[in-house]
């Protein structure tokens, strides 16, 4: 249905080139131009002194696919393979032997060109746990400036938000009324309303704010990161910005990291860093890069014929991700995304809205309602996640359903299961070897269970059920073997992986709190690969605030205070 949008962005992948021109050498050398590395490099170049060049192995991230928000669904599932690096983890044993889909952003923007521009920081005591693991200065009170430089809020700036970011955040502007129904059963089951989840404490049930443009300009579209920092400031002479240009090692003299090597096109070349090298490749490439460049565990590194310059244990250790199950049912009405011959008439009158307004289906960010809850009252904070998507989707919607439906995907919010990241081989355009570990603690299973059992419980209640016509997957309320065996033939990410170059100050951190890599110099990891532990929510938010605090670490700029 977005064959039009599909059709202008494949026209627009053309031969690789700089935005501006070539560097032979900067201060600051960023790898990846996905949240982090769009928000630091814009961040650094504020300084007129201080030069960086940024490299990015896939595009521009500005087409109207990346533009219209519902085309995330275009994107998503990578057939064709579009702004999406569309990689799959191992078979896990947990989930029946099945090989997971992940997909990350290959453009600049990364993921948050892709993804569904949810708002969502965590909880504060996600961060205090980070202060208490020996990561000083990343405590709530320490992070929550960070998150406020950051913003542009629609609804103003207060203790908790702000409004003169870079970052458009709004709430929805026209959410579907079936997800109003959602949040208004919850909340007949004595679940709280939340109209913001991020203050601190995100107990309970609303519908998300996104990251999404509401200036006249450009009003209802995607706020990547690159949109919101990167795209405005591209003609600064101290910033270069190389798309299509895919890093391949990092270069050192003896144990400090000088530049990097990269191909653009089908040339080699390279950069040199007069300062410093940043990876900001995610937690997925960043491990994947230092191991290629001869950092991480020997055994690791050995078999590939790799050379190992700098032994560190905890490179591509500590992967962590939430595992999402879903539940779909068919709606009575059709006033959102399916598939049908009435839709067909509805999408072109939608996508004309909103071309003309910025309202509308094409403004969704398909999930729209979402909840933080407690699977059982004595814990300290929700330890389940509920997106409310107004589709049936399905195997990240690579199977598609006939007709209308909505469908609610359940996540466990602190995983115990944890993985890894390594290679496949010395190749650096192979992809490398995700092992999440999903469902190898037993404590993962029973946590989602007992959240999807809630889930089904909101979505039984009135007013939601009136909406409803049938459900997909269940025929009744399912027994304990059931739902598991459910669980491990469909459960999969839902796009929140971290922890792979772990922050900290023990012998397997790999990079310590103020990012530099461990026994290496001039070398810094910015990305949710530093994050030591999970937080309880979506991860895009926090990558920024991560790069808005490593910016004023690198250019030596005194560290924001608590917001007042």
């Amino acid at each position: 249905m977005f064959c039009v949008l599909i059709t202008e962005e494949l026209s627009r992948l053309g031969p690789a080139l700089p935005w501006r021109r070539t560097w032979v050498e900067a201060d600051y050398v960023i790898v990846g131009a996905g949240s982090a590395g769009s928000t630091l490099a814009a961040r650094l170049t504020e300084d007129p002194g201080i030069s960086v060049c940024l490299l990015e192995a896939g595009g521009r991230g500005s087409s109207l696919l990346v533009r219209a928000p519902a085309a995330a669904v275009a994107m998503l599932p990578g057939k064709p393979r579009i702004n999406n690096w569309t990689y799959e983890t191992v078979p896990q044993p947990g989930l029946n032997g099945r090989r997971g889909y992940q997909p990350r952003g290959k453009a600049l923007g990364g993921s948050s060109a892709i993804n569904a521009m949810l708002y969502v920081r965590g909880h504060a005591a996600d961060f205090d746990e980070w202060a208490a693991m020996g990561c000083a200065g990343w405590g709530w009170h320490d992070v929550l400036p960070y998150f406020r430089r950051s913003e542009n809020n629609a609804s103003g700036a207060d203790n908790c938000h702000g409004d003169q970011g870079p970052l458009q955040v709004r709430d929805q502007s026209e959410p579907r009324p079936v997800s109003r129904a959602f949040v208004e059963a919850g909340v007949r089951l004595r679940f709280p309303e939340t109209p913001d989840f991020n203050r601190g404490d995100n107990e309970g049930i609303g519908l998300y704010q996104v990251t999404q443009f509401h200036d006249r300009h450009r009003r209802g579209e995607r706020c990547s990161a690159a949109a919101g920092y990167l795209h405005p400031v591209m003609s600064r002479k101290n910033l270069t910005v190389l798309t299509h240009s895919h890093v391949t090692r990092v270069l050192f003299s003896d144990k400090t990291a000088t530049g990097v090597e990269y191909r653009q096109g089908g040339t080699i070349r390279t950069v040199s860093a007069r300062k410093e090298v940043i990876l900001c490749g995610g937690a997925f490439n960043s491990p994947q890069l230092l191991q290629l460049s001869g950092v991480g565990r020997p055994q690791d590194l050995t078999p590939h014929g790799i050379a190992v310059r700098h032994e560190l244990r905890g490179v591509g250790q500590n992967l962590q991700d939430h595992l999402d199950f879903i539940l779909a049912y068919r709606t009575r009405d059709r006033d959102n995304f399916g598939i049908s011959l009435p839709a067909a008439g509805t999408l072109l009158k939608e996508i004309w809205k909103w071309r003309r307004s910025g309202r509308g289906l094409i403004a969704t960010p398909f999930a729209e309602g979402g909840a933080f809850l407690k699977t059982d009252p004595d814990r300290d904070r929700p330890d389940i996640q509920l997106h409310f998507v107004i589709s049936i989707v399905e195997d990240h919607a690579r199977k598609l359903h006939m007709g209308h439906g909505v469908s609610c995907h359940t996540c466990v919010l602190r995983p115990k299961s944890v993985g890894s990241v390594s290679l496949a081989c010395a190749n650096p355009f192979a992809a490398p070897v995700i092992d999440p570990q999903f469902l190898s603690s037993p404590d993962d299973m029973s946590v989602l269970k007992r959240g999807v059992r809630l889930a089904r419980r909101i979505m039984a209640q009135d007013p939601l059920a009136a909406h409803l016509r049938k459900e997909l997957f269940f025929d009744g309320e399912p027994d304990d073997a059931t739902l598991e065996q459910h669980i491990r033939d469909r459960a999969d990410t839902i796009y929140h992986p971290v922890g792979t170059c772990r922050m900290g100050r023990d012998d397997d951190a790999v990079v310590d709190p103020e990012l530099k890599v461990r026994g290496l110099r001039n070398l810094r990891v910015v990305d949710a690969s530093i994050m030591p532990r999970l937080i309880g929510g979506n991860t895009n938010a926090p990558t920024v605030m991560i790069a808005e605090k490593a910016a004023d670490m690198i250019a030596g700029r005194p560290m924001l205070t608590r917001a007042g």
